[in-house]
C-alpha cells in the first residue's frame, strides 16, 4: 500500500527534459519538484504571487540533496509527491520523491527559506501559510 503524501502532482516528460540520452536531465528534477510545491500551494488556497502581494514573503530555496535511483524517459507519466518534514519560523524542509508507477526514480530534500521580496532576508513564514501545512 502507497502512503499518503501531502500532495502529489502529474508531470509528463517532454522532449525538452530529456538530454543526448535520451533521459531526463538531472537538474529537471529540480523543476519538476518545485512545480509540485507550488501546485501543492495552490491547492491548500496559497497562490504565491498573491502571497508576496498582500504580505512581502517569497519562498526561495536553500538547499537541496537529491538522490537518482533510475531515468526517467520521453513520454514517461511521473508522480512527483511533497511532504513537509520540517517546519521552523522562517524555512520548511519538504521531502520530495519522483514515481514512474511504482519505480521510485529520484528524492530528495528540499530547505525552503521564506524572505521578505524586496530585501531577500529572512522573516517568518506567514501565519496563514504555517496554520495551513502544519502537520
Amino acid at each position: 500500500m502507497q502512503p499518503v503524501h501531502a500532495h502529489e502532482h502529474p508531470v509528463r516528460v517532454y522532449w525538452e527534459d530529456t538530454d543526448a540520452g535520451g533521459v531526463v536531465f538531472y537538474a529537471n528534477y529540480l523543476k519538476f519538484f518545485e512545480r509540485a510545491r507550488t501546485e501543492w500551494l495552490r491547492a491548500l488556497g496559497v497562490g504565491q504571487q498573491a502571497l508576496a502581494d498582500e504580505t512581502g514573503a517569497i519562498f526561495v530555496v536553500a538547499h537541496t540533496e537529491l538522490r537518482y535511483l533510475a531515468p526517467a524517459r520521453l513520454d514517461d507519466a511521473l508522480r512527483i509527491t511533497v511532504d513537509l518534514r520540517e517546519l521552523g519560523r522562517a524555512a520548511m524542509v519538504v521531502h520530495q520523491q519522483a514515481w514512474r508507477g511504482e519505480q521510485l526514480l529520484c528524492e530528495g530534500q528540499i530547505q525552503i527559506a521564506c524572505v521578505d521580496r524586496g530585501t531577500f532576508r529572512p522573516r517568518r513564514i506567514p501565519t496563514s501559510i504555517t496554520q495551513l501545512i502544519s502537520p
